[in-house]
């Protein structure tokens, strides 16, 4: 079974962070995973987008999916493109802060969390991408909160380790924000 997850959001939201960390936590699981991550012509402010695909054989789809099961939205203004590719019985984890409309997906769920908010509240003000990430992981099962841990912290560089329990609280808030294994991802019934 393979499981495509789409992340998009705006340049230095965390974007790439966040997929990393999955990557690596579905790795450290023995998952297989390919991962790509794309960027806009800014550094801030721009698109940032990234494709992983978990499976737990050998991968058949390439990182540049045309249909997947999964999105996590960190921002909206960029997620026109993911539209056509998210599959009428997929889910979406939004920053229901950053909303403003219903993301025109028929169908498709829309799980949204007050990321941004639970972010600030937490004293985490850049952590919005990993409380969705947090609370996508909690909701799906995808990966275990103790692998996610470690590849956060494998993923942060010597020079931003002062950031680690910050991250981490942002990944625990997230995980309390959807109902745990409420969209299995790897139950049968999910696929």
């Amino acid at each position: 079974m393979e499981r495509e997850i789409l992340l998009t959001g705006i340049g230095g939201q965390g974007v790439q962070l966040a997929a990393k960390v999955l990557a690596l936590a579905a790795t450290r699981e023995g998952r297989e995973v390919m991962w790509l991550g794309t960027y806009g012509g800014t550094m801030r402010g721009g698109n940032t987008d990234a494709t992983i695909v978990v499976a737990d054989e050998p991968i058949q789809s390439p990182p540049m999916v045309s249909r997947a099961w999964s999105a996590i939205v960190s921002h909206p203004r960029f997620f026109e493109p993911f539209r056509p590719k998210m599959r009428p019985d997929g889910i979406v984890v939004a920053d229901e802060d950053l909303l403003e409309d219903d993301l025109g997906l028929e169908g498709t769920r829309i799980l949204p969390v007050r990321a941004t908010t639970i972010a600030r509240e937490i004293d985490s003000p850049k952590g919005a991408s990993l409380v969705l990430l947090g609370a996508y992981t909690a909701l799906t099962g995808i990966v275990s909160p103790e692998a996610l841990d470690e590849a956060l912290a494998s993923s942060l560089p010597s020079y931003r380790q002062q950031f680690l329990e910050m991250n981490k609280r942002a990944l625990a808030a997230g995980r309390d924000a959807l109902p745990a294994l409420e969209v299995p991802a790897w139950s049968s019934e999910a696929a």
